[in-house]
């Protein structure tokens, strides 16, 4: 039997020739280790400590502590200052990047100047962001968590048969119940543990995620408002490594891909809040099993601290099998196809004839796609969701059949409403879309 925290016997007993064998936590193999206790109390103090302080300590994610572990993790691993020569070359590579686009897309640039970020920088720009998506999850596990620790008790009876010899002498007729109840508010601390465990999981995931990014865009989901298109040149170099591609092509194919996305959030106004509303409402149906929950909590080892963010990774979140899930779901998915699609097809047109090595470029970016990209493993890991534009293959090909039968304006005029955008069954049949909503397609061109 064992209890909450990796106090209490494991499944071994007195006939593994030790005694307490099969113990786990502080009451381990060889008896009750006071090093042990100490070392977990003191991990737990550490952790509850880091927990604490900021104006949003007491809510469900501790956002001082995310940004610090975040910060520190990339400081870990290597950060330096974007330097004024990495600084320049990327303005030039988005300032030829637009020269480009100009001829291939009908949204004009941004007059935002372009940024070179380093990966701190690119976590502080798009916090504000993550903090609208990850709250409504957050805030349902602090609420099951909960619920979940505050129907834990403690049998007395079972307390005491899970001692160690050693202790159990001590107490003849069994531990007191106001001794067992000592441990009610260990219990309570659970929740406060939760969220400290949380805050570390989300910032290493940030941190995980600022360094694979290559800009502001590169999940799909608009993580800044000001339409500045901004690169991060130390990530633009590691996916240029091995392509055998000049890293000047990859800064440049890079920006260029960058540049579309920020003209199309920055000049389709309804798109940017419907992307995050369709996460904000996947989120808020995503469901934590309290059964399962209750399991996984009675093997967690305080004295390891990791052991509480690896809950989170179990699935125990899962989404909710709901007709509004499932809508949600799609949405999103279909959302992100189309917007990467078109910035295939746009990007495609730019460097028609101009850049021999856009050929392998696309198809790195592909590649990466069809392998689950860093928002899809950030996704995954803290909220349970594969966010993968599966259809943006599709979507790329039909923004490109609408462009040669009608021309690029009337490719762009989709984007007009979101009525006139094609669903997934509209990716599957490029032609029939077309016929279906020639219409709709010229009421945009006139009201552009």
């Amino acid at each position: 039997m064992s209890f909450p925290f990796g106090f209490g016997m494991g499944d071994g007993g007195p006939d593994d020739g030790t005694p307490g064998g099969g113990a786990t936590g502080p009451f381990g193999a060889g008896g009750f280790d006071m090093n042990a206790l100490g070392a977990a109390l003191q991990q737990l103090g550490a952790m509850m400590q880091a927990g604490q302080g900021g104006p949003d300590a007491g809510g469900p994610v501790n956002w001082s502590m995310v940004t610090d572990i975040a910060r520190k993790t990339l400081a870990q691993a290597g950060d330096p200052s974007v330097s004024d020569a990495e600084r320049r070359a990327v303005a030039d590579a988005v300032q030829l990047a637009d020269v480009w686009l100009d001829g291939a897309v009908s949204f004009p640039a941004t007059a935002k100047a372009p940024a070179a970020w380093s990966r701190s920088e690119w976590l502080e720009e798009t916090l504000p962001v993550w903090r609208q998506v990850v709250q409504p999850i957050a805030e349902h596990m602090q609420q099951v968590v909960g619920q979940t620790m505050a129907g834990q008790s403690v049998d007395p009876a079972a307390l005491s048969d899970n001692l160690p010899e050693a202790l159990r002498g001590m107490f003849p007729e069994g531990i007191p119940p106001e001794m067992a109840q000592m441990m009610g508010p260990m219990m309570g601390m659970m929740q406060q543990l939760g969220t400290a465990a949380f805050s570390m999981q989300l910032g290493q995931a940030l941190a995980a995620l600022a360094s694979d990014v290559v800009s502001s865009s590169d999940i799909g989901i608009p993580l800044t408002t000001d339409g500045r298109p901004a690169l991060i040149p130390r990530n633009v170099a590691a996916f240029g490594d091995g392509l055998g591609v000049p890293v000047e092509d990859v800064r440049l194919y890079l920006s260029l891909r960058e540049s579309a996305h920020q003209r199309l959030f920055a000049h389709v106004p309804w798109l940017r809040p419907r992307i995050i509303g369709a996460v904000e409402e996947y989120a808020r149906g995503v469901r934590i099993d309290p059964g399962q929950l209750q399991e996984a909590l009675n093997g967690v080892d305080m004295s390891d601290p990791a052991a509480f963010q690896e809950l989170l990774g179990s699935g125990l979140l899962q989404p909710e099998d709901t007709d509004e899930q499932r809508a949600a779901i799609a949405r999103l998915e279909t959302l992100l196809a189309l917007v990467e699609g078109w910035v295939d097809d746009v990007v495609d047109q730019a460097v028609s004839e101009r850049l021999p090595s856009a050929v392998a470029l696309r198809e790195t970016i592909r590649r990466r796609r069809a392998a689950g990209g860093p928002a899809e493993k950030t996704f995954a890991t803290l909220v349970g969701m594969e966010l993968r534009p599966r259809l943006a293959r599709e979507a790329a090909t039909l923004f490109a059949v609408v462009r040669a039968g009608r021309g690029a304006d009337a490719r762009d005029a989709l984007w007009a409403h979101p009525d006139l955008l094609p669903g997934p069954d509209d990716l599957a049949d490029p032609l029939g879309f077309i016929e279906s909503s020639a219409n709709e397609i010229d009421l945009g061109l006139d009201e552009e």
